[in-house]
This record gives structure tokens, sequence and C-alpha cells, in this order.
């Protein structure tokens, strides 16, 4: 009874000393920042760190398994299969944005011109890429939940014809902004600014590549836009620069100090190592970069531990290492798919038994196959010269000014931008040297065709295959096919929108699910399908 009094006592004299208190001066951290005095600077980095991070855990991973850069020999099922079940959440970044929001609205109160411009080029990257991968989402009505009401607190789902109009007037805005010499502006940014330090005139180019992205984006859509808004652009180079040299890339390091900023699956950090050994390289990648004698296929694979030798004159039953090689007499691999390439061997897409590929040793060891590629010994470090989430490059800019000027616009010429664009992409990988002898083979020199540069894309797009995902849905280039262990014989368009939103937010859901096109592929999920079509892709009669 002495015990109970005593709590009865304590609980009674801890009510009296808070009820003398505001309990908002309560809910007050005395060692955070106040929001209202803030220097935008201090959240502009985490924007744009947290951003590069979730472009690359895109590219570098499951986008990675549907563009058929890479397969997993575990975990297959989101990876190659596009097994996502509703996986996906757009809550990352949307948290994204709500920081973005805090830097624009600090800023505009600051009157700093340079994060204003910044901010508004990340707002239009992150909503682009929300609307790339589901299709229409909330927009007009976002990151206003704190206002209250209804319509800020269940927001409706902007049409992604919306989205892409916005986005655009977002970026021209911000053009705009960033246009001064950095000596003008009345604020800096440097250490905060992980992508460019700081520099308005990178900054500037970034707005103007990503219009460029999203006009051809639109362009089966509202080809009238597109055209004008590429014209312009390429007209007035002086006041719309582009991204034109590897040099000037948007692409982000990783510091390496700590597994949440480290290039994912590394092995620093990762005592297992599985997240580096599950991750293989892709046959049709490996098979398109060989047919091309592609000096990039070294850069990021390493070639077989163990090639396969099968040779006649051995003796039946034979099946052993000798000299490095695994030595095979026919009747060992009678009936089974072998690869006997001394160099690079990549994972078949979506295959039954991937951990037991090209006579793997044992299916336990599948993730140490030593007869298939794994990727180059780069990606199991924390950080390095060519780790970095890549969100637009030089090469995309230049494969984009191609495909305008095949279409006949006035854009420049495509042989030009085209062979600017293979170069781009081997200067970024540090192979500058090996451009002449590249582009001078009959498969690679230009032949003017729009699967030539959206396969060149593609394969710039290493790492950051996302972008080249966007670009096989509207052209279906480059021309993949489904493995036998996929969801669907054809590969997926968006992702799902996900069951909280549909819980919490379900008259909204269900309209943009209901605006959706449905399509022979998409009949088992219903219209809430990665097989369903977007506003983008509706009428266009692509990928499929």
């Amino acid at each position: 009874m002495k015990s109970f009094n005593y709590k009865l006592l304590l609980t009674v004299a801890l009510f009296s000393v808070f009820s003398c208190k505001d309990l908002t001066e309560l809910n007050k951290n005395p060692n955070g920042v106040d929001p209202t005095k803030a220097n935008p600077n201090l959240v502009l980095s985490t924007v744009l760190t947290e951003t590069g991070k979730a472009f690359v855990d895109l590219g570098y991973q499951d986008i990675a398994g549907v563009m058929q850069h890479t397969q997993k020999d575990g975990w297959v099922g989101s990876h190659n299969e596009y097994d996502w079940g509703g996986s996906q959440s757009w809550s990352r970044y949307y948290d994204i944005l709500r920081d973005n929001q805090f830097v624009y609205d600090r800023s505009v109160q600051l009157g700093f011109e340079l994060q204003q411009g910044i901010a508004l080029v990340m707002k239009s990257m992150v909503f682009g890429l929300i609307t790339d991968l589901w299709g229409d989402a909330p927009y007009t009505n976002a990151l206003k939940g704190a206002d209250g009401g209804g319509a800020n607190t269940f927001p409706v789902f902007d049409p992604q014809e919306t989205i892409y109009m916005g986005i655009l007037a977002d970026l021209e805005k911000a053009n705009t902004l960033l246009s001064k010499p950095r000596a003008d502006y009345t604020s800096t940014v440097d250490a905060a600014d992980v992508y460019y330090n700081g520099d308005p005139a990178k900054w500037r180019k970034l707005a103007n590549s990503l219009a460029l992205r999203y006009l051809m984006r639109i362009s089966s859509k509202k080809p009238d836009v597109a055209k004008a808004g590429i014209e312009k652009i390429v007209a007035t180079p002086a006041q719309y620069p582009l991204i034109l040299a590897a040099a000037d890339d948007a692409a982000m390091p990783f510091a390496g100090n700590s597994n949440n900023d480290s290039w994912p699956a590394n092995t620093t950090y990762d005592a297992s190592a599985s997240n580096y050994r599950r991750l293989k390289m892709a046959a049709t990648f490996v098979d398109a970069l060989k047919a091309l004698n592609d000096p990039r296929l070294g850069v990021w694979a390493n070639k077989v531990q163990i090639p396969l030798v099968v040779d006649p004159s051995l003796p039946a039953g034979t099946d052993k290492i000798e000299g490095g090689k695994r030595l095979l007499s026919p009747d060992k691999v009678a009936g089974k798919e072998v690869n006997t390439d001394p160099n690079y061997v990549g994972l078949p897409i979506a295959i039954i038994g991937g951990p037991t590929y090209n006579l793997s040793p044992t299916a336990e060891q599948g993730a140490n196959n030593p007869h298939v590629s794994w990727l180059n010994d780069i990606y199991k470090q924390a950080k390095g010269p060519l780790l970095k989430a890549r969100l637009v490059s030089a090469a995309e800019v230049r494969f984009i000014l191609a495909e305008a000027a095949l279409k006949g616009w006035a854009a420049g010429d495509a042989k030009a931008h085209y062979d600017a664009g293979v170069k781009a992409s081997l200067d970024a990988w540090g192979l500058s040297s090996a451009y002449n002898a590249y582009i001078a083979q009959k498969s690679v020199a230009y032949a003017g065709t729009l699967q030539q540069i959206i396969e060149q894309k593609w394969i710039a797009s290493w790492t950051a295959a996302t972008e080249a995902w966007f670009d096989y849905r509207r052209t279906g280039f480059p021309d993949l096919k489904a493995g036998p262990q996929a969801k669907r014989k054809v590969l997926p368009v968006r992702f799902y929108y996900m069951l909280d939103e549909r819980n919490l937010n379900k008259a909204n859901t269900e309209a943009a699910m209901n605006r959706l096109e449905q399509t022979t592929y998409s009949e088992a999920d219903g219209k809430n399908s990665p097989w369903s079509k977007p506003w983008l892709l509706q009428g266009t009669g692509k990928p499929w």
C-alpha cells in the first residue's frame, strides 16, 4: 500500500508541475533548430543525399533487373520476376519533397534565389520520378497536410499530364532563378551541395537538361509541346545551357563512412557480402556488350573465375579443374545449358534454377558461382571515383537531342549528338581513350535508327536503369523479353498503388486507378497493375 501511495503522490506532484507550464513550450526541443530561423542549407544537404540514394536504389537494384542489366541468383522475386505485390511505396519520395518544400519556402522568406532555384529543380526531379513510376499522383494538394482540411490530408491524384506540365513550368522558373553569375547571389550553398558545390551555372544546366528529359517523355502524347520546347532550348543555348560534357553530370559520390552513406551492396559494411554476391550480370546485357566489343563491360563486370571447357577428347565422366579451367567431357553436359565463353557469362533472365546455372557446383553455392560473371570488384567498395548516384548525364542529354533530330526537329545533327553521347558515356567511366576505336566499328557507327540511339542510351544507363525503363516504355527499345519465371509474359510499365494509400485515401486512389488502361496482361490484377497503362502510354501502342 505504501508503494501505491508513493506512486500516486509522485503522479500528482508531476501533474502539478506540468500543469503550470504551456504544453507547447514543453514540446520544444531545447537542442533543436527553430524552423522559423533555420538556414535552408541545413536541410538542402539531406534533400540532395536522400534523392541520390533513392535514384541509385532503383537504378542499381530492381529496375536494373527489369531492364536486364543484372539478375539475381537468390531473392529473385522482385528483381528477376517483377513479383512486386504492391510493396513499393512513395512515402520516401514525399518525405524528400516535404524537406525540399521547407528549403524553398524558407529561401523565399530570406530572398535566397540560389536555393529557390535548386529546390525547384529537386522538386521537378522527385515529382517527375513519382509520376513516372506510378502515373497519376498527389501533386497540387500534396505536401499540405499540416494546413489541415480534407483536401490536404487526403489529396486528389493529379492527372499525369498535369504533373508533367507543372514540372516543365517549375524548370522554366528555375532556369531564370539560376541565371546570375555566382558572385551576384546573396547566399551560398557550397558544402551543402554534394552535386555541384553551389555552382549556379551547373544547376542551371541541370534544370534545362531535366526539361529536355520531360519534353521527350511526353513527345508521343504532346508532340507539338515537345517539339516547340526542345527547339526553343536548342535555339538559344545562352539562355538554356545544357549538360553536354561528362564533367557536368548530375552525379552524387558516396562518403563511405557508414552503411547509410555508402554504395548499396558494398561489402565493407556487409560482413556476409551476400548483397554483392547475389547480383550477377544479366545475359541480355553481357551479350549486347560483347556483340559491340564494348570496353565498358570490363569496367562493370568481372570475368568468370573458372571458365568451362567441354572437350570431346576427354574420357567419359571427366569433370575436373585444371589450369584454372573446369574440364568436362561431353557426357557430363548432355541435356544441360552450358556457356563456355572464357571471359564473360551472364545469368539468363528469370530462369528456373538460377543458383545452379552453368554447372554451379551446388545450389547452396549459387551466390559463389565461379562460372558466371560477378560485378566488378569496385562494387564491393563503400565509395570510389566511379561509384556515384547518376541522376542526369551528358550522355542522356546527347541521346535525347539525337532522337529529336532524328524526328526532324530543329535540334542539330543526329549523328553528331549520337557520337557525342557515346563519347560522354565512355568519358564518365574513364574510357576516353577507347572512343575512336569503339565508334569506328560498323556495329556502333551511327546508322540513323531510333533503336540504335535508345540501345546505346540503355547501355549508358548502367546503375541508372530507371531512365532506361522509362525510355523502353515509350519506344519499345531495347526489344527485351520477359524470362520463363516472370510474373507476366511482358515487362511491366508502372508500380502498383500501395495498400496504405488505397485504404487511407481510398476515393482518390480509386479515381486514379480508374483512369488507368487495363490490358491483356493486367487482367489478373485489375486496373491497379504494373501492366496497366497510365496516361503517358495510352493510345501509343508502346511498349507492347
